[in-house]
């Protein structure tokens, strides 16, 4: 295999596809999935047109990706943008779609991340954010669960872990990132909870209601990010909150307590609070420490070091925060606030330039850039 051939003809591969009517994004992603095949193909069977190989795999990748982008607008569109409380009617093809691409021969990682390209219509640059690898590692990843479930049998769904995981990732990107999934996650997740009697799948839906309610809050007029403390409450979604929280009750209550839940008794806390200032950052901590405990994620305890900082003083938050790898996503975006907080300016301004460099998009990059020049102007 010749990876310097693969690297040179890469440009003209993604031009050409360009060419044909594809936009650049798309085109990278269908390129990447092109090379990914070349690394596995062409050891044992080399092309005689290597290029034309390359063009003719990426735009068929191109092809099925727009098919599934359609198909999913058109889901999309039976729903309204705000989804309307009470009972779901009965499960749909998607929803089963999320279980058969769950397959059982599948690890549940690689299930996760080919039920988000094929079904959920995320790019592999959005899964892999999502978690926390390269582009290219992920792209490897789904093409190895696209082999091994090639010619299987999809008569045999998945597990319910893994559909919730597909959803939380969607309605996760859905609701912070470049495609509104949002609706179509909490519509499901319905489905699910009406059909399905389990606690983590009604907290799951507690989760994404109480984060749902906030989001005519979360941005302003003209498109800038507006963070938590900030936020209009007065915008908020009183009947999504109340929904949200009388799910939530009704799972706590069930002892049995699972990471969805404990992230919504997180979100119900900050509903409940009628001003920033009234926050219960005590008891959010406590919940992070339950949260830490269920899940060992890293992002976990980087948003617990906020929370140890708002309770405890911004000294203790920093503190939390040197435990943790300084390559995680935000991680510099939050050193930056917890040294603004204990007063030292030009190194949170510094920061703030650093992880607006590092925002994985515009929206963030801007609020930060402006937190910087906001503190540069104050020295």
């Amino acid at each position: 295999m010749n990876e310097v051939l693969l690297r040179n003809l890469t440009p003209s591969v993604l031009a050409i596809l360009v060419r044909r009517g594809a936009d650049f994004a798309a085109a990278e992603d269908a390129v990447q999935d092109a090379l990914v095949e070349a690394v596995r193909v062409w050891p044992a069977d080399p092309p005689r047109d290597p290029k034309g190989w390359l063009v003719t795999v990426a735009w068929r990748r191109f092809l099925d990706t727009v098919r599934a982008d359609a198909a999913r607008r058109r889901r999309e569109d039976l729903v309204n943008e705000e989804p309307a409380p009470g009972p779901a009617p009965a499960a749909d093809d998607t929803l089963r779609l999320y279980f058969l691409c769950a397959h059982p021969s599948l690890t549940p990682s690689s299930a996760v991340a080919l039920t988000l390209r094929a079904v959920g219509g995320l790019t592999t640059r959005q899964i892999a954010r999502a978690y926390l690898v390269p582009e290219a590692t992920m792209a490897q990843r789904i093409s190895r669960a696209k082999r091994t479930v090639s010619g299987l049998r999809f008569d045999q769904p998945g597990d319910v872990a893994t559909v919730l995981r597909v959803l939380y990732l969607v309605f996760n990107e859905g609701y912070s990132g470049d495609v509104d999934l949002a609706a179509e996650a909490i519509r499901l997740t319905r489905q699910l909870a009406a059909v399905i009697d389990h606690p983590e799948v009604a907290g799951l839906l507690a989760l994404m209601l109480l984060h749902h309610a906030r989001r005519a809050a979360r941005t302003a007029p003209d498109g800038s990010l507006v963070p938590l403390a900030e936020q209009h409450r007065g915008r908020w979604d009183t009947a999504s909150i109340a929904e949200g929280v009388a799910i939530l009750q009704a799972a706590l209550a069930r002892d049995r307590l699972g990471e969805f839940q404990a992230q919504a008794a997180i979100a119900a806390l900050h509903a409940d609070a009628p001003t920033a200032e009234e926050t219960d950052w005590v008891q959010i901590v406590e919940w992070y420490d339950e949260l830490a405990h269920l899940t060992d994620s890293p992002i976990v305890r980087l948003n617990r070091a906020v929370a140890v900082g708002e309770a405890d003083g911004p000294r203790a938050g920093l503190a939390a925060l040197a435990a943790l790898d300084a390559s995680l996503p935000r991680h510099t975006a939050v050193a930056a606030y917890l040294h603004e907080r204990d007063g030292d300016l030009a190194t949170a301004a510094r920061l703030y330039a650093e992880a607006a460099q590092k925002a994985p998009n515009l929206a963030e990059r801007d609020h930060l850039t402006r937190q910087a020049a906001r503190l540069n102007a104050r020295r």
